[in-house]
């Protein structure tokens, strides 16, 4: 009873109170070391694929853009000003490096944070995208807000991008 007072008299945070405005994410997904023989990339643009995040499924969310490349080492070299070069790993001739970009819809904080499926989504934030052919874990590296919030209150947005811009 005194934690429904307390709610009711807006003494106590819900999580109702801190949500700012809802947005379209980016989220940016490193899929590091993928051993794969396929000559066919793995993930096709404008196709869907099944996410999990912190081990718990979420949804089908639809890929907006996909780069990959073969695994890099690192040549020294005598030039002082270019003292290294990459060139392809040769010792693993099956693994690649991806970078998936899906797109969803999250929830902005008060804090300026995104929630998605009910969790922060953070650069570094473990996560696992599923399709009919792979299931491979990688990892959040790059959380990008849309410049249109869903619920057109452009002033939450502004505030949203003011918090970043402190942060960084």
């Amino acid at each position: 009873l005194i934690v429904g007072y307390c709610t009711l008299k807006g003494k106590r945070s819900t999580s109702s109170n801190q949500i700012e405005a809802t947005v379209n994410v980016e989220l940016e997904i490193y899929l590091r070391g993928v051993n794969t023989t396929s000559d066919e990339p793995l993930f096709k643009k404008d196709e869907e694929t099944f996410i999990t995040i912190r081990n718990v499924p979420y949804t089908k969310l639809k890929i907006k853009d996909v780069k990959y490349d073969k695994r890099k080492t690192i040549v020294p070299t005598i030039n002082p000003k270019k003292p290294y070069i990459l060139i392809n790993d040769d010792t693993v001739p099956y693994q690649y490096d991806y970078l998936v970009k899906v797109v969803d819809s999250a929830k902005i904080t008060k804090d300026g944070d995104a929630v998605v499926g009910g969790n922060k989504v953070k650069i570094g934030l473990p996560i696992t995208l599923e399709g009919a052919k792979y299931k491979l874990n990688g990892v959040i590296s790059n959380v990008i807000a849309s410049p249109e919030p869903t619920n057109n209150v452009h002033e939450d947005l502004d505030k949203y991008t003011k918090i970043n811009q402190d942060v960084h």
